[in-house]
């Protein structure tokens, strides 16, 4: 967060100098690379900010001292008001040559700050201010690469930035905010109301996406290929096992968030069943929900998949909370039971023996997990088998009676192209059905 003189006014009203949250967004002023800028990282207690500081440097910023307070967060500054004084006064000096804060022109926050706490901040140190929340914003921003992304991503930020600027009009009509008045709080609303505007253009244009991504899943039911949605925890291989699998070349590198827009290809098992592999964004502990929100177009692709291959990085020190974090994610955002989850243990090669060999035969007892290494190709056959045997299982056939009253039901059957056979009788129609467990818990609940 930065502060920044808003160029859209309410007629007749003073200049108003605006939190635009994530670098300007509110005013359109967004910026996309952050390499080289250097930056002080405000942390409570003795939190773990391993992550943090990994999201930090996959951006190109130097967090050049790390700045600690023990005790309850103060709600209005994240700091103590004495301590954040302090660490205010010292920033005026770090323009001095032999200053080691030189060149700072960022403070981040290890937290998912209020709207209160990033404006008391804010206000404190007089230069830009990110929370957890920010920092993933600016991220996302630098990593979007199609349209559709950069909707998410925008509609993401906008919102993040309008409770920003609504905590701003709040203190303003209250008199928290020493001179200014009325002028004042109708400069924010008039730049509330135009973003207000802005995010329900950026809303029809993601339902016209999520549309056509809806017709496209349809078609490929038709088709008959099933889908396998990749899921997991950012920077765990879903990229990488992707390229494996189609012989594509998805960006996957060592970074977090590499892969923000949904990735399909066709891919053609040894034995001839066709699929549909889905590569979607990797997710994160403690996602905010308007990240979850916006991205939610994109995650459908996982929503709609026969079955879900979850990959862990193995070798991580915290994998199990890692997989604690995808599993309430996905739990959150309503993928249905009935659709079939593997464990895919990715990175084994990056265990030592020892440690690999246990954690292989721990997998071995669990016939809903597997081990591989997506980057030597170490258990890809065995993948490719407990796939195809798990498609297979997955699909089944029934018989259905329906009246002449359901013909809500009979049409989504013919638009699933799930009909095998079908003959009228004297009460409606009889017709065998080929389906998976999703589909006909959709059925059901028509």
């Amino acid at each position: 967060m930065r502060m920044t003189r808003g160029t859209t006014m309410a007629k007749g009203s003073e200049e108003f100098p605006v939190l635009a949250g994530t670098g300007g967004v509110a005013l359109g002023e967004a910026r996309t690379n952050h390499e080289g800028r250097k930056a002080i990282l405000l942390v409570r207690g003795d939190e773990d900010t391993r992550e943090f500081t990994t999201l930090v440097a996959t951006m190109g910023i130097t967090i050049v001292e790390t700045l600690y307070q023990a005790g309850h967060i103060d709600p209005r500054g994240f700091f103590g008001k004495g301590r954040l004084q302090d660490f205010a006064d010292e920033l005026t000096s770090r323009n001095v040559p032999t200053h080691p804060w030189k060149e700072v022109d960022l403070v981040l926050m290890h937290t998912n700050a209020s709207a209160r706490q990033l404006v008391g901040v804010s206000d404190a140190v007089g230069i830009e201010v990110w929370d957890r929340v920010r920092l993933l914003l600016s991220l996302f921003t630098s990593h979007a690469s199609s349209l559709e992304a950069r909707t998410q991503v925008r509609i993401a930020q906008m919102q993040s930035d309008r409770t920003v600027l609504r905590e701003l009009a709040n203190q303003t009509t209250t008199g928290e905010r020493a001179g200014y008045g009325g002028a004042g709080s109708t400069a924010l609303q008039a730049i509330i109301d135009n973003m207000n505007r802005e995010l329900s253009h950026l809303r029809k244009r993601q339902k016209k996406h999520a549309m056509a991504q809806s017709e496209r899943r349809k078609q490929r039911s038709k088709g008959g290929a099933m889908t396998v949605g990749l899921a997991g925890y950012t920077n765990a291989g879903k990229s990488t096992l992707f390229n494996r699998l189609t012989g594509a070349d998805v960006m996957a590198k060592d970074m977090l968030f590499a892969t923000l827009d949904p990735t399909m290809r066709a891919v053609n098992l040894d034995n001839g069943l066709d699929i549909i592999l889905s590569d979607t964004v990797g997710f994160i502990s403690d996602l905010p929900t308007e990240l979850v929100a916006a991205f939610r177009a994109t995650l459908e692709e996982v929503l709609a998949a026969d079955v879900i291959l979850h990959v862990r990085d193995i070798s991580h020190e915290v994998t199990e909370d890692q997989a604690h974090d995808v599993r309430v994610i996905l739990e959150g955002l309503g993928v249905c039971k009935e659709t079939v989850q593997l464990e895919i243990w990715n990175k084994i090669d990056q265990m030592p023996p020892d440690s690999a060999e246990a954690t292989r035969t721990r997998a071995d007892r669990d016939d809903g997990v597997l081990t591989l290494s997506a980057l030597t190709g170490e258990g890809l056959e065995d993948l490719l088998a407990i796939l195809d045997k798990t498609l297979r299982e997955t699909s089944h056939t029934s018989r259905l009676s329906l009246t002449f009253a359901q013909g809500k039901q009979r049409a989504w059957l013919f638009a699933q192209d799930l009909i095998d056979s079908e003959s009228q009788i004297d009460a409606g129609f009889e017709m065998t059905v080929t389906w998976t467990a999703k589909q006909e818990k959709q059925f059901n609940d028509l």
